[in-house]
């Protein structure tokens, strides 16, 4: 199967490109930074000779757009709103001009389009789209905004014979230097990983095994397109989600933190605190009723597979093992 990465030199990227390359299939990363065999130049707003790996391919997986690990300012979030409905709208115009366009589509969204809420689990169905929520900054509203545009971008693009797929991604918890996982990985060995303003709100994630099968089974299942939740069918609240991380590390305690310290935090960290105090409470609804089996269900297991695999990776590379 031949495979084109529009934006996959990140994280998310880096997973895919690995397992799909592992599994014998052809990966083309369109990046723009090329720096290897298999990765070709673009720009990410414009058509140019990266559309040649596209026309032919059997399936497109478009990661493009700013990393929200930054300060959510007004240039900070154009520029997430930019680079995403620019490169989706772009690659929409490489299919729709291909002689042998590909079969399949599947555009990164996010599970952000989701109202923050404690009192149910949003599914596809009968999910609340966020934006009007009481009572939470104003910006929060751009970040939804920002999805909505994205997944647009995809459904208005003119490709009647490729089926397109919106992946409404929660946060992909991988051993990978400078993921997510990797950074509440290393707060809590240094006992910060408490919970953060009270810790009820809701943490939805996908271990990085179950997210590359379900990028498989949505390729092969040709009756499904629109959006699709890649979420775990178990999330739950920060302070359970960070308790259960605690005990897979091996640290007894992590301090909490109010919402004050948490916006310092994240100002150190030059990240935003709506990562951390949003509530995502979203299940695979779609996933779950086409017959998709988790191999990590659960945060306990997959925290424990996720600890003992970055143990063992820093242990490879010389580095100290951490208890």
């Amino acid at each position: 199967m031949k495979v084109v990465l529009p934006g996959g030199t990140g994280q998310i990227g880096t997973i895919l490109d690995r397992a799909l390359t592992a599994a014998g299939h052809d990966v083309t990363v369109v990046t723009r930074h090329p720096t290897r065999e298999r990765q070709v130049g673009w720009d990410g707003a414009a058509l140019g000779r990266w559309a040649e790996a596209v026309d032919g391919s059997d399936v497109v997986i478009n990661l493009a757009g700013r990393s929200v690990s930054c300060r959510y300012t007004a240039e900070n979030l154009r520029a997430m709103m930019d680079s995403r409905v620019n490169s989706a709208r772009v690659v929409g115009q490489a299919i729709a001009a291909a002689t042998q366009p590909p079969r399949v589509w599947l555009q990164m969204s996010t599970a952000t389009i989701y109202a923050h809420r404690f009192d149910a689990a949003n599914d596809e169905a009968t999910g609340l789209i966020g934006g009007s929520e009481p009572g939470v900054p104003d910006y929060w509203a751009y970040s939804v905004g920002i999805a909505r545009n994205w997944e647009r971008a995809q459904t208005e693009a003119p490709t009647p014979r490729t089926r397109k797929v919106a992946l409404r991604s929660a946060m992909v918890m991988s051993p990978d230097r400078g993921g997510v996982f990797d950074v509440l990985r290393g707060l809590t060995r240094l006992g910060l990983g408490g919970p953060v303003a009270g810790g009820a709100q809701y943490v939805s994630w996908i271990h990085d095994e179950d997210f590359v099968r379900a990028v498989e089974f949505l390729i092969d299942r040709g009756d499904i397109d629109g959006p699709v939740n890649l979420a775990s069918p178990g999330p739950l609240p920060h302070r359970e989600f960070m308790r259960t991380l605690r005990a897979a590390q091996g640290v007894p305690v992590g301090l909490p933190a109010t919402r004050w310290m948490a916006e310092l935090g994240a100002f150190a960290l030059r990240s935003d605190t709506e990562l951390l105090l949003k509530s995502r409470r979203v299940v695979p609804g779609r996933l779950s009723t086409a017959g998709f089996a988790f191999t990590y269900p659960e945060w306990r297991p997959a925290a424990a597979d996720l600890v003992c695999r970055a143990r063992s990776s820093r242990s490879r590379t010389g580095r100290p093992r951490f208890t």
